[in-house]
């Protein structure tokens, strides 16, 4: 049985709380990523995602130079590295998340996407139908989009 870990990107872009939100926006464009974990040494203490930033951000007339923690969203589901595969798919598909933090011992450890499932051919199958129920009309979720 696979495990999140053999999967798992663990080369993640991180920021902390006090980086600013233009920070963030900046580092997004740069990367061509939309999701970033926020972080106190290796601590996840939440995520933010460029949706945050239009919504909670720049839509509530915040300016770019405020700190993230005016932003980010610290009600994240994460996933412990032995999880398999399985169970992350579901948990994507049961919850419509596109990307789960994997964290042990409350350090961040990497991240696990939808395309993790996909693109390494692991289960292809769980992460299609994981990503037809995260794609279909009327869902949402508060941190991953």
């Amino acid at each position: 049985m696979r495990k999140i870990a053999d999967i798992m990107s663990t080369d993640c872009v991180t920021l902390s709380r006090q980086a600013s939100i233009a920070e963030a926006a900046h580092l997004m464009k740069d990367r061509d990523i939309g999701f970033i974990p926020v972080v106190e040494g290796r601590r996840l203490v939440g995520v933010v995602t460029d949706r945050d930033l239009v919504i909670r951000g720049y839509a509530d007339n915040r300016v770019g130079s405020e700190a993230l923690d005016e932003v980010l969203s610290n009600d994240v589901r994460t996933v412990p590295s032995d999880m398999s595969v399985d169970e992350a798919a579901a948990i994507m598909a049961a919850e419509q998340i596109r990307r789960l933090p994997v964290v042990d011992n409350g350090q961040l450890e990497g991240i696990v996407s939808i395309g993790d499932l996909a693109v390494r051919e692991i289960f292809v199958n769980e992460a299609g139908e994981a990503l037809s129920e995260i794609s279909e009309p009327g869902g949402s979720s508060s941190y991953a989009h």
